[in-house]
C-alpha cells in the first residue's frame, strides 16, 4: 500500500487496470518482513513493527504480553478471528487506533464488539465490503468512531448496502466529524448511492480525499451537496462498466465549481458527461479565487468527451499539472490520446494540440 498523500506533494492514486483494484490506495505502507518472521506485520511498542498474526492462538499468547503499546493492527487475509480475541486485543493495547481486516474472514459480530470496545479511539479503519460489512457501517453511523480520519471500503462489487432509514423524527448521528480520506471504491460497478454516501459524510466537514472509482450512481449534485470545502483528492473514474449503464451528461460544473480552488488530483475516466459539461467544469479552474494559480497537478480524462480546445485551456491555466491521461478520448487527434507525465510532456501536449488540425 502506497503511503498516505502528502498535502504538500501530488501522490496520485494508481488506476484500476486489467480489471485489478490496487489493494492498498490510501492508508499505510506494507512493511519489510525480516528473516525468520510473520509474513504480516504491525506497529508495536514505540511505533516499532510487531507481529501480525497468522491465527487467533498466537495473537492471544503474544499481544498482551509484549505489545501493550500497539497502535497500529494488520490481520489482512487471516482467517478464524473471534469476538473474544479482538476485545480482548483491544482491552490489552489500550493505544490501539488503527485496524486493518481487508480479504480477512472475519464475523461482523467480533468487529461490531471490537468497536464498542476501541471504537472511541480509533483513527483508521480498512475493510473489505461482504455481506456481513452492513452491521459494522451501522455501528459506525451510529458515532461508536468519533475520531476515525480514515475509512476505506474495498471491493464492493455488486453487494449494495441499504442503510436503515432513521426512525421519524429521530436526527442523525454526529457522523465522522475527523474524517480525512473515504474510500468506497472497486474495479467493476457498485450500488453506493447519494443517500448512502450522504449519511456517511454529513458530518465530516474536514474530508480531504474522496475515492469513489467504480460508484456509477453517484452523482455530481450528490456531491454538491457534502459538506466539506477543502476537498483535495476526487476519484470518480469508472473502470469495465457495462454499455447498458446510463452515465450523467451533465453536472460536472457542479464539482469543479465547488471544490476548484483546493483540489489536486481530478479523476473523471469513463465518466459520460458532454463535451460543453467538460468545457464548463475544467473551465472552472481557469478562475481559481484572488487570481492565484489553481493547485490542480493531476487530471486523469481517460475515456471522456473532452475537445481539444479544452485540454489546451486546462494546461495553460494550470501550470502545476504534472500528469494528465487522455487515452481513448475520442474528440483528440491520434497520436495525442495517451498519458503525460511530468512537465515537459504536459507541455509537448499543448503544443502538440495548438497545431493539429481538429479531428474530422
Amino acid at each position: 500500500m502506497a503511503a498516505p498523500a502528502s498535502r504538500q506533494g501530488c501522490a496520485r492514486v494508481p488506476p484500476l487496470a486489467g480489471g485489478r483494484f490496487p489493494t492498498r490506495a490510501l492508508a499505510h505502507r506494507d512493511p519489510v518482513v525480516p528473516a525468520g518472521r510473520p509474513a504480516c506485520q504491525g506497529r508495536g511498542q514505540g511505533g516499532e513493527e510487531a507481529p501480525c498474526f497468522p491465527g487467533v492462538a498466537y495473537a492471544q499468547s503474544l499481544v498482551g504480553e509484549c505489545c501493550p503499546r500497539l497502535t497500529f493492527l494488520k490481520l489482512s487475509g487471516c482467517h478464524g478471528v473471534t469476538a473474544d480475541a479482538l476485545v480482548m486485543l483491544a482491552k490489552a493495547c489500550c493505544q490501539l487506533h488503527s485496524l486493518d481486516l481487508q480479504h480477512s474472514m472475519v464475523e461482523s459480530t467480533a468487529v461490531v464488539s471490537f468497536l464498542e470496545e476501541a471504537g472511541s479511539r480509533m483513527r483508521k479503519l480498512w475493510l473489505t465490503y461482504s455481506s456481513q460489512t452492513t452491521a459494522i457501517l451501522g455501528a459506525l453511523l451510529g458515532s461508536c468512531c468519533p475520531q476515525l480520519q480514515v475509512l476505506e471500503v474495498l471491493r464492493l462489487l455488486n453487494l449494495m448496502w441499504l442503510p436503515k432509514p432513521p426512525g421519524r423524527g429521530v436526527a442523525p448521528g454526529p457522523g465522522f466529524p475527523s474524517l480525512e480520506e473515504l474510500c468506497l471504491a472497486s474495479s467493476t460497478c457498485n450500488f453506493v448511492s447519494n443517500e448512502v454516501l450522504g449519511r456517511l459524510l454529513h458530518g465530516s466537514p474536514n474530508l480531504r480525499l474522496l475515492d469513489l472509482r467504480g460508484c456509477a450512481r453517484i452523482t455530481p449534485a450528490g456531491l454538491q451537496d457534502l459538506p466539506c470545502r477543502e476537498l483535495e483528492q476526487l476519484h470518480l473514474g469508472l473502470y469495465g462498466t457495462s454499455d447498458r449503464l446510463t452515465l450523467a451528461k451533465e453536472g460536472s460544473p457542479f464539482l469543479t465549481q465547488k471544490w476548484c480552488h483546493t483540489l489536486r488530483e481530478l479523476d473523471l475516466s469513463g465518466q459520460g458527461f458532454s463535451e460543453k459539461d467538460l468545457e464548463q467544469a475544467l473551465a472552472a479552474f481557469l478562475s481559481t479565487p484572488g487570481g492565484s494559480h489553481p493547485a490542480l497537478c493531476s487530471l486523469n480524462l481517460r475515456g471522456t468527451r473532452v475537445t481539444p480546445s479544452t485540454v489546451s485551456s486546462v494546461i495553460s491555466g494550470c501550470p502545476g499539472l504534472l500528469y494528465l491521461n487522455l487515452e481513448s478520448c475520442r474528440c483528440l487527434p491520434r497520436g495525442l490520446k495517451r498519458a503525460y507525465r511530468g512537465l515537459e510532456e504536459v507541455q509537448w501536449c499543448l503544443e502538440q494540440l495548438l497545431t493539429s488540425p481538429s479531428p474530422s
